[in-house]
């Protein structure tokens, strides 16, 4: 059976440790895209999460790896084989799915673009892991256990990394990043919406540092 590659855990392992904090990000116009990232990035944000929730996240992944080369830029919310196909097309340096599946999971293994795979079970994580993979995004992380179940999760898998998403603010971050399975946190509190209807790059900013701040 084909095992993940030591370059595809390094690529993920140096994605999860330049930056405590992952921004969820979505597009919904299109010229927000650099200025929206270059507002986390300025605050301090070292990963950027552009999610394909809307129709915008592809194109999106493109502009912002040629505007902000010094980011880790990466697509989320990737739920098939050839959105996995379009996004690495674009330059997404890394890929994040909300969940698994055998075949995306297998596809991974051998594409320019490494998976941080989606789990919420331990069965899930148990595919994966049988594939090679020890780094995972735990989502819904909040309704599906929070960090009781990530401190569960340590016993069985003590090898295993989490980035927990879902359902996290900037007063929890801190706590989940004390467990010692747990790399970074993703959450949307770091792009509030009405700032980012409104434009107010300087607001988006002033949250990231401040979220990383309160992790200090």
């Amino acid at each position: 059976m084909t095992q993940l590659s030591d370059y595809h855990r390094d690529r993920i392992q140096a994605v999860l440790s330049a930056s405590p904090l992952v921004p969820v990000i979505a597009i919904n116009e299109p010229e927000d895209a650099i200025p929206l990232c270059r507002a986390l990035v300025d605050g301090g944000i070292k990963v950027l999460e552009i999610t394909l929730r809307t129709e915008h996240g592809v194109r999106a992944i493109e502009q912002v790896r040629k505007a902000i080369p010094e980011a880790w830029v990466g697509a989320g919310t990737v739920t098939s084989i050839a959105q996995y196909r379009q996004v690495e097309a674009a330059g997404a340096q890394f890929v994040i799915t909300p969940g698994v599946t055998e075949a995306i999971l297998e596809f991974a293994l051998t594409s320019e673009a490494p998976l941080l795979p989606g789990v919420a079970t331990v069965s899930e994580l148990m595919l994966g892991y049988s594939l090679g993979y020890r780094e995972f995004k735990f989502f819904p992380a909040e309704v599906s256990g929070g960090m009781p179940a990530l401190k569960a999760f340590r016993g069985p898998f003590p090898d295993v990394t989490f980035c927990p998403t879902g359902g996290i603010n900037q007063d929890t971050a801190r706590d989940y990043l004390a467990l010692p399975n747990v790399a970074a946190v993703g959450g949307s509190w770091l792009t509030p919406a009405e700032a980012i209807q409104r434009r107010e790059w300087k607001v988006i900013t002033e949250v990231a540092r401040a979220s990383l701040d309160q992790l200090r």
